[in-house]
């Protein structure tokens, strides 16, 4: 029998606990891999598979105005869904749940037998307050409510083309709903519950809830009350004259702030399905291009005033009706001419030919040097989306006649927003400002400001000399040339009118079809607000920018220079009255006199009397109020005793 040693016993049962002893610390190693490194994922993965979450979703930000008032909100509308291993009782379930969401039951049956943790579906979302409380006082099982919202536009239609409208899952769709989404949006929570292999939920474990984010309140530059003024506007000419569209801009021509914006035809934000989708997306004031007219005259103008090529009071020019240029005979509105004129007069009476000599008098290439300065074909780069550049003539196949037809707006293709800015900046001191609408971004918790924009001036395009004479020239022609229309007695008003011929399928223009314009500003002396409205192909009337369109802006600037707080201004230009316009007449002080004495003021001013007694105290209007040819003036009589 082989005889080992102690020595050889020893050392295999140190190679055996050696082993052992590496195996060992190979598990525990392993394990406090396992426990330590992989464990956080391994459990994540665990409760991935065990947990079902419940999305809720965020409450998307509010669309404001520039005073904080609501112009898209939020309002509850609860969300049904579905953990279909849970229900105990399909058929029945389906049965109830079909007859409170108006649906069939087969179409609510194949919703819970689907195979899936979670169930959501069209018909059971955005439900109304009534639906959510008959769901909930079922209490079925498997079946749950998350809070959920949609979107609410208080003011319907208003400003509809600027906002856009967001889909069934709150994502912007268009307008402003949708460039802004993500910062709108905010970031959804969840409510995650456990539940076995079966579905079945695990009562014994802690459900997990994290809160939804807010998405921040979206502030805007635009002035709800500007804007209802529009809105009014243009409602009463979409019924007086059945136009084929029309639209308008209101913008600060000092920072660049659109105030007001829109356009006809509109849709309700709310049921944009209702309507085709030419309409919702296409906002006219920053997409339509076409032929200015008469309001590029402005561009012409202010050129030859900066170049030191005209004189307004002393410069004249005879208007035949026609100029000849390059082998073409360009017309006047006017059959037979104005005749003699200064430039002023030029300007005021929107003469073509007259425009033509300044144009001459510039040359092509300084002439189109300022329609690019002025902004013209290019993007403003409004903070819209859908924006068009419009189109000029290149310069090498600018001939005699393109000189003459651009040199009054005609040949080229502009957008309503390139007016609107071009024109801001040649009364404005002469800077040109990039438009935009969005202001600030507004935490909904703290009312903080989150994100301010600034006025970004682009540059300046004319003197602040120049810019005053503009000024000038163009509040004439609303107190005595083609813009008489506009006119607003107490404010100093300027402005071009612009009648645009439209051009058909075969090249040609059409025949009385015209895009009617006029853009404004006030007041005169110190700018604070520019006002553009075109009306497209008006309807039993003769269309004239100044007939049609003036009015409309002159009502515009009225009522938002009183809503703004302008004070009225003196010193402005009078009224030069045509027939049959009639000037109006100053209401004189009548506190203190008799009745006896008011026979002198009968013929031009109707009396209405209230009171007893022979002393007038009150009277309405005002005295120097201006007021039409027979209009009532209230008067308040009482005693000699309550005069003293």
């Amino acid at each position: 029998m082989k005889h080992v040693s102690h020595m050889t016993i020893r050392k295999r049962i140190v190679t055996v606990f050696s082993f052992a002893l590496l195996i060992f610390l190979i598990i525990v190693g392993r394990l406090a891999y396992v426990q330590f490194i992989k464990g956080p994922s391994l459990t994540a993965q665990a409760e991935t598979s065990w947990s079902r979450d419940i999305k809720f979703e965020a409450e998307r930000g509010r669309i404001l105005d520039r005073n904080g008032e609501v112009l898209v909100d939020n309002v509850s509308a609860p969300t049904v869904m579905l953990v279909p291993r849970q229900v105990e009782d399909k058929e029945l379930t389906a049965q109830k749940l079909a007859d409170i969401l108006a649906i069939d039951v087969e179409t609510m049956l194949a919703y819970i037998e689907r195979e899936a943790n979670i169930v959501r579906f069209v018909e059971g979302r955005k439900l109304s307050e009534e639906q959510a409380s008959m769901i909930q006082a079922l209490a079925l099982p498997g079946v749950y409510l998350a809070e959920d919202s949609k979107r609410y536009y208080p003011n319907g239609s208003m400003l509809a083309h600027v906002l856009g409208f967001s889909g069934i899952d709150n994502q912007g769709l268009t307008g402003l709903e949708l460039a802004h989404d993500g910062r709108l949006s905010g970031e959804a929570g969840r409510l995650s519950f456990f539940s076995d292999a079966k579905g079945r939920r695990l009562p014994d474990l802690t459900d997990t809830y994290e809160a939804p984010v807010d998405g921040l309140d979206l502030k805007l530059t635009i002035d709800l009350d500007i804007q209802a003024i529009m809105e009014r506007e243009l409602d009463i000419a979409e019924a007086t004259y059945q136009p084929d569209g029309a639209w308008g801009i209101a913008v600060n021509p000092n920072t660049g702030e659109v105030l007001a914006m829109s356009s006809r035809p509109t849709f309700d934000p709310t049921h944009y399905q209702e309507v085709d989708a030419s309409v919702y997306n296409r906002n006219l004031p920053i997409w339509s291009t076409y032929e200015p007219g008469s309001t590029f005259k402005i561009i012409t103008l202010a050129a030859a005033l900066e170049e030191g090529l005209v004189d307004l009071e002393n410069d004249t020019y005879y208007d035949s009706g026609v100029i000849e240029v390059g082998g073409a005979k360009l017309r006047c509105w006017k059959r037979g001419g104005h005749g003699s004129q200064t430039y002023l007069e030029v300007v005021q009476n929107s003469c073509n030919p007259g425009f033509v000599s300044l144009g001459q008098a510039l040359g092509k290439e300084r002439l189109f040097d300022y329609i690019d300065g002025f902004g013209f074909g290019q993007k403003t780069m409004i903070d819209l989306a859908g924006e068009a550049s419009g189109i000029l003539f290149d310069l090498d196949q600018v001939g005699p006649v393109e000189l003459g037809t651009t040199s009054f707006g005609q040949g080229v293709s502009v957008t309503p927003i390139q007016q609107v800015m071009a024109v801001s900046a040649a009364v404005n001191g002469g800077y040109l400002y990039q438009p935009y609408v969005v202001s600030s971004w507004v935490d909904p918790i703290t009312n903080e400001v989150v994100d301010q924009v600034e006025p970004q001036e682009k540059r300046q395009v004319i003197s602040e000399e120049t810019s005053e004479e503009v000024r000038y020239a163009l509040e004439s022609v609303v107190a005595q040339g083609t813009g008489r229309g506009a006119y607003v007695e107490g404010y100093r008003v300027g402005g071009k009118t612009g009648t645009a011929q439209k051009v058909g399928a075969n090249g040609r223009y059409l025949e009385n079809n015209h895009i009617v314009a006029f853009i404004g500003f006030a007041p005169a002396d110190d700018p604070e607000i520019v006002v553009y409205m075109a009306i497209d192909n008006p309807k039993n009337t003769v269309q004239f920018g100044g007939v049609v369109a003036a009015p409309i802006v002159g009502n515009v600037i009225e009522d938002s220079l009183r809503a703004m707080g302008v004070e009225q201004r003196e010193g402005g230009l009078e009224k030069k009255y045509q027939w049959p316009e009639q000037p109006l007449v100053e209401v004189p002080d009548l506190i203190g006199l008799k009745q006896e004495d008011l026979i002198q003021y009968l013929t031009q001013l109707s009396i209405e009397t209230v009171g007893e007694g022979d002393f007038i105290i009150e009277q309405a209007p005002a005295p120097g109020t201006k007021v039409p040819v027979g209009e009532t003036i209230r008067l308040l009589f009482a005693p000699e005793e309550e005069t003293e």
